[in-house]
């Protein structure tokens, strides 16, 4: 049996088989579930984040323009939903002081090495700016080109490049300061 492409899946959606994009859902949950978590750097968020996508990918499949494309349109949306999640956790966090020393101890103290460089990883990730967090992951865990991360955010390429560098530069002091620490 021959698996269906994104394409017929969307197109069959739209004839009316509705319980189909539960295939689209499940071939994309995974991969968008993994950016949604490194991008908003805790499971509740990206889980409520990756639904709303969903929904909305769904809600709005008519204006799918390419239906072989569906994928990274629906990458696009969840894109969206992450700025506007990621938005609102920054509101909240400005409420609530922590010991950012007390943390960052705390979470490379406990488990093994490997399980302290992952979190060490998020600590450094979640103190990018959203900006500079979205074009890192963008490029360097969704493997994206530029061209395709300048689709999918509307920002254009050479900002996107310059993010990315800042972001390497960011990423290697704030780890380095661990190791040195």
């Amino acid at each position: 049996m021959t698996e269906e492409g994104d394409g017929l899946l969307v197109r069959r959606v739209l004839a009316g088989e509705r319980q189909v994009y539960a295939r689209l859902v499940e071939r994309y949950r995974d991969r968008l579930g993994r950016y949604a978590v490194r991008m908003l750097g805790n499971r509740a968020d990206a889980e409520e984040a990756l639904q709303d996508a969903f929904v909305r990918g769904y809600r709005s499949l008519a204006r799918c323009t390419s239906a072989e494309r569906f994928g990274p349109w629906l990458f696009g949306i969840l894109v969206n939903r992450c700025r506007t999640y990621a938005a609102r956790q920054a509101r909240r966090q400005a409420l609530v002081v922590t010991n950012e020393v007390a943390v960052a101890s705390a979470s490379v103290a406990h488990g093994e090495e490997e399980s302290a460089w992952r979190e060490a990883i998020f600590w450094a990730l979640e103190r990018l700016s959203a900006d500079q967090r979205e074009a890192f992951l963008l490029k360097h865990v969704e493997d994206l080109s530029y061209e395709e991360m300048e689709k999918l955010t509307g920002t254009r390429a050479p900002a996107l490049r310059m993010r990315v560098l800042r972001a390497r530069e960011e990423l290697r002091r704030l780890l380095g300061e661990m190791v040195r620490d």
